[in-house]
């Protein structure tokens, strides 16, 4: 079970060289039990044990603080792309927590903030130190996923439900392996010869529909790939649309307005007439595959279903391998 500092400062103090004292364990089981607590798990981030009132408070003061640290950075895309990454690690076939990936914070550790597939999220993460630093006890995978949520809704996005309460992974043990997110293109994992098969591998692992995936994908409404993280075909050094920032210049963006959370990737994907704009073959396959398809072809005309299916896909997706405490979360709306 979880353990509170005072317990961990005793445990440290009496017996360090060995197992727990009876009279230890006996009152880490108690405190772990007491309702209406978010307690502190051994080795990870929460500082202190606080009850769900207090911990809700901290959550709201966080909130507040990052949508000015967002406003003022334009971070929005890369904040999304790192709770993305913490939580689509997951693997359902996988029962032992914190093992089976998800939105537990073990990117914040090496080797999986080192993985291929997470390059320059930890200038993400280091734009987050100064609301960690005030807000402490707020976790690491709570942080991660808030930050995502406020960065959609800043830009336009819908407003997506979220629980909180996370537990952090304690060690880098506890990273999950690479490969576990999706690639842009070939050579796809598994060998597999589509992007369709290559994006349905993914996400089907993780328990998500075609549906989801769609809806998901129109996350590239806003954001932009860069060459030196990237490497997929079609990504250029800067665009008409990029090559002046805000933020660092650079990159290839897949809509005009890349700061903005709305339908116009849909729009831009099917119609194909940019060259600036990027579309990686993850991204065309949706108007190719037969499964796909009446999703993106919907969400291209319709942003109020895009927005309504894209909050509840995200939602699901931030909760994903999750251990919350209490049980039932958070909500902070």
């Amino acid at each position: 079970r979880h353990s509170t500092p005072l317990e961990r400062s005793m445990a440290s103090g009496i017996a360090s060289a060995g197992r727990l004292p009876n009279f230890v364990r006996a009152w880490q089981k108690s405190a772990c039990l007491r309702r209406g607590k978010v307690v502190a798990s051994a080795g990870t981030n929460r500082a202190m044990a606080v009850d769900a009132g207090t911990y809700k408070q901290e959550l709201l003061g966080a909130r507040e603080m990052l949508k000015d640290v967002i406003q003022s950075r334009s971070c929005n895309p890369i904040l999304v792309r790192l709770g993305w990454h913490d939580s689509g690690t997951y693997d359902a076939s996988v029962q032992e927590w914190p093992k089976a990936g998800g939105a537990t914070g073990s990117i914040r550790f090496s080797p999986e903030k080192d993985h291929g597939a997470n390059k320059g999220l930890e200038w993400a993460m280091d734009v987050l130190k100064p609301v960690k630093e005030k807000y402490p006890s707020v976790s690491y995978a709570d942080l991660f996923q808030l930050a995502s949520a406020t960065a959609v809704e800043l830009a336009g996005g819908p407003k997506i439900p979220m629980m909180y309460g996370r537990l952090d992974a304690a060690t880098p043990e506890d990273c999950a392996p690479d490969g576990n997110l999706p690639a842009a293109a070939a050579p796809f994992p598994k060998e597999r010869a589509t992007p369709q098969e290559h994006l349905r591998d993914v996400f089907y692992r993780m328990g998500f529909d075609d549906k989801e995936i769609v809806a998901l994908s129109g996350a590239h409404t806003f954001g932009r790939a860069k060459l030196e993280r990237s490497g997929a075909p079609g990504v250029k050094e800067a665009t008409k649309y990029t090559k002046d920032g805000p933020g660092i210049p650079g990159g290839s963006s897949w809509t005009r307005e890349w700061l903005k959370f709305d339908n116009s990737y849909f729009k831009d994907v099917k119609a194909k007439t940019d060259e600036d704009l990027l579309v990686l073959p993850t991204d065309a396959c949706l108007f190719e595959d037969e499964g796909f398809k009446p999703f993106a072809e919907l969400y291209a005309e319709d942003q109020d279903k895009f927005f309504a299916d894209y909050a509840a896909a995200h939602k699901k997706l931030s909760e994903l391998g999750a251990k919350f405490e209490p049980a039932e979360g958070i909500a902070i709306e």
